[in-house]
């Protein structure tokens, strides 16, 4: 197992190295900041001593080089727009995002696994088809078009919800139900897919010849031998959780990692799109060695 964590730790440095390179140059190509952050009427000298004093006046193998040395010091630049460290916006924008793709997931692993297990268990039945149209559904549609759909019913025509913000529970409500919608679609999908695969095995059969009750049948001899590709599953969508939610987020106001990602995009704030994209990269890659130790666990030949 340590050498399975360890070929996936290089393959990861390897492609961190790679996404730094294309988002510093591809950064840059966004425009010149000063033209951003000084007034209209701006002079070229005051431009010149703007880029002068931020580093920007450099050649841009030069800047690379600087960002290079100062990444490796563990400084990530200042923030052009807050005059703060980019790490530390970075970091306060995680820490709202972060409870927002635990508390979304939590609640879509608990749902999908159950739901799955209970459409693969009644097969063919009502309930089954049921549930796999609202997977479906859910799977099928677009987040923007919900988050839409959901701000014009639930807070301006009901008004029931605030539209935006995080003050209190209420501004949580939207944000987590449009994010649970779409991964608890793919999960419930792949749940009763992988649970019809194990409950056609012998050994299942075998457990219901011997007149083994159903719960037992689904959590025990079951439910373990088909989470490995829904395991796969979880991990990809916990990743485009923690990857920000960009669109969720911006159409809710919610201040996580995904509206500063397009904040700073559009403000041409380079330091803290940097920060904010490799501190994500590393949280997903991160998360990616954790699910290889759940396969080592669930099945031993992979430790071999």
């Amino acid at each position: 197992m340590m050498k399975l964590i360890g070929q996936r730790a290089i393959a990861s440095l390897l492609s961190l190295i790679v996404l730094m390179v294309l988002v510093f140059f591809l950064s840059r190509l966004t425009g010149d900041p000063a033209a951003l952050f000084l007034p209209i009427d701006a002079t070229e000298e005051m431009k010149q001593q703007f880029r002068a004093l931020n580093g920007l006046d450099r050649p841009i193998i030069e800047q690379f080089g600087l960002y290079v040395w100062d990444l490796i010091h563990l400084d990530f630049g200042e923030s052009l727009r807050r005059a703060r460290p980019a790490i530390d916006v970075v970091i306060e924008a995680y820490a709202w995002t972060l409870p927002l793709a635990l508390i979304t997931m939590t609640l879509v692993i608990v749902a999908a696994i159950v739901l799955g297990s209970i459409a693969a268990f009644n097969v063919g039945g009502l309930i089954d088809r049921g549930i796999s149209v609202v997977s479906l559904i859910g799977a099928s549609a677009p987040d923007f078009w919900i988050a839409i759909v959901a701000i014009v019913l639930f807070a301006i025509n009901l008004a029931w919800l605030p539209t935006s913000g995080v003050g209190t529970p209420w501004h949580w409500i939207m944000p987590v139900a449009v994010l649970f919608i779409r991964p608890f679609g793919l999960i419930v999908q792949v749940v009763r897919g992988s649970m019809l695969q194990a409950l056609s095995a012998p050994y299942v059969k075998t457990a219901r010849a011997k007149g083994v009750k159903n719960r037992p049948l689904i959590f025990v001899h079951t439910l373990r031998n088909a989470m490995l590709p829904v395991i796969t599953v979880i991990g990809d969508q916990a990743a485009a959780l923690l990857n920000g939610a960009v669109i969720v987020e911006t159409i809710f106001g919610f201040p996580g990692i995904g509206k500063l990602m397009i904040d700073s995009i559009l403000q041409r704030d380079f330091n803290v799109v940097m920060a904010a994209i490799l501190v994500t990269a590393i949280a997903i890659f991160i998360m990616n060695i954790l699910i290889d130790i759940a396969y080592s666990v669930l099945d031993p030949r992979i430790r071999q």
